[in-house]
């Protein structure tokens, strides 16, 4: 049961006016709050926005933000790219003023059960693959989170039977007070987002609070291979694991072609390997995370393994794009750290032409080196970080600065024979170019697609050639 709140006539500041923020203003604005949002842009970068939260009601201050104003509210709740550390944030939480994260937020008045999902890669992809299950096994599910639309946005939806599949960040986790899933998901800890948290073990305790409010009726699910979760297991839900390696005593396994759940002394088969559609190793293991958190929420066998055979995959994850000329396009754009990169790469045989680039996040980059080594024939630096990614995997691929997507893509066509990968898995952030991921992913696709309709042609006219020479 969530904690009731009440906002009518509480003073509430939203920092950040990105899509998070926007739809926490004006979810406190519609249940009567005294709404402020502050954002560092300026109004003429932000104007659609400002007159949207004008309209509902809330007060803006836009160019900046102003230390007085944080330290009159009766609630804050920065958007996930706000550091909890700033200065302002500080001051604030010193005065003893709450300071929220969206989805603590929306927590407060969500219905039905909720399952969460965090870990460094894989997030997206097993969120959106438990809830596909789920409305095959035939519940009402919400999807929502840093998947693409805030929690806080499909509140209204919920309802006593729903089930709420929430994509969770370690931004948003380490400003939650009392959300407690029902069944918390935990996939991977791997490096990511060092430029934020100022360590690995950090970073993992932030992802780990999403366990911290559980209790002996909750359900924590994590993965058996990853060596650094263990650590981060909690004592009072039911701890269940999952493990394409390993025999494991309760949670989903990969018994030869086989995805079994065990629990209590039984086991049950969800579904075969065959089933699954996706490629790659990492996500067999966002499959078998996925598998049991369906089963456990009540989704049968049959139903799961029809769920997982149907799901298409998610944009910007692994996507296919095109074949054009016997070469395959794949966009990872969602790829944003090393590991995601190295997964990646692993998924797909042959020759690989990889783009990698874009604003560091603090990673070592020279742990691509052997995949690349092995798989790659061709390295394609975008963005701020080329000069660190060329110095950290320099001799172990051939590498080509382009600067920019679009220039990766002419050169790669160019270089690419018959077989071969492209593949956008850039191991960075992308603000530096691009507004986000998704902004990066499809301008790929674009690029792509403008390639295969330009070389279409050109082989319509080169066939057309041949036959009048025959």
């Amino acid at each position: 049961m969530t904690q009731a709140y009440e906002l009518k006539g509480k003073r509430v500041l939203v920092v950040g006016l990105a899509r998070t923020g926007i739809a926490t203003a004006l979810f406190c604005a519609a249940r009567g709050a005294r709404v402020t949002a502050t954002e560092a842009r300026p109004e003429s970068e932000v104007s659609e926005a400002a007159a949207k939260l004008r309209a509902a009601g809330c007060v803006l201050e836009l160019g900046g933000h102003r230390e007085e104003t944080f330290l009159v509210q009766e609630l804050i709740v920065p958007s996930p790219g706000v550091p909890a550390d700033t200065p302002f944030l500080q001051a604030a939480r010193a005065k003893g003023i709450p300071i929220w994260s969206e989805i603590e937020l929306a927590y407060r008045f969500l219905k039905g059960k909720l399952i969460g999902i965090t870990g460094s890669n894989g997030k997206t992809t097993t969120a959106a693959l438990i809830a596909h299950v789920l409305e095959t096994a035939g519940f009402p599910v919400i999807l929502a989170g840093n998947i693409g639309t805030p929690l806080v946005a499909r509140v209204e939806e919920t309802s006593d039977s729903s089930i709420c599949v929430v994509e969770m960040s370690s931004f948003q986790l380490e400003l939650i007070e009392s959300l407690r899933p029902d069944i918390g998901v935990l996939l991977n800890l791997t490096p990511d987002h060092l430029d934020r948290h100022p360590s690995l073990d950090a970073y993992g305790r932030a992802k780990a609070r999403l366990f911290e409010n559980q209790t002996k009726g909750d359900a924590a699910i994590l993965n058996a291979d990853d060596p650094g979760l263990k650590a981060y297991a909690p004592t009072r839900a039911q701890v269940f694991w999952f493990s394409r390696r390993q025999a494991i005593d309760q949670g989903a396994l990969l018994r030869g072609s086989e995805i079994v759940f065990r629990r209590g002394g039984t086991e049950e088969v969800l579904l075969r390997r065959e089933n699954i559609g996706l490629p790659g190793a990492h996500n067999l293991e966002n499959v078998l995370a996925a598998a049991a958190a369906a089963f456990l929420s009540g989704a049968p066998p049959e139903a799961i393994a029809t769920g997982v055979t149907s799901f298409a995959g998610v944009e910007h994850r692994l996507e296919f794009v095109a074949e054009i000329q016997g070469v395959r396009y794949y966009n990872d754009s969602k790829a944003t750290n090393v590991d995601a990169t190295l997964k990646a790469l692993d998924a797909f045989p042959g020759r690989i032409l990889v783009i990698l680039g874009g604003k560091d996040k603090g990673s070592d980059y020279t742990v691509l080196q052997q995949s690349l080594r092995e798989k790659a024939a061709l390295a394609l630096l975008i963005g701020a970080a080329a000069d660190k990614i060329e110095k950290q995997i320099a001799e172990s691929v051939s590498i080509e600065r382009t600067g920019t997507i679009e220039r990766a893509v002419e050169i790669a066509s160019r270089r690419a024979r018959p077989g071969d990968t492209v593949l956008l898995a850039p191991a960075c952030a992308s603000f530096d170019q691009f507004q986000n991921y998704e902004h990066r992913g499809r301008r790929f696709k674009q690029l792509v697609r403008q390639l295969e309709e330009h070389v279409a042609p050109a082989s319509a006219r080169a066939a057309s050639g041949q036959e009048r020479k025959g």
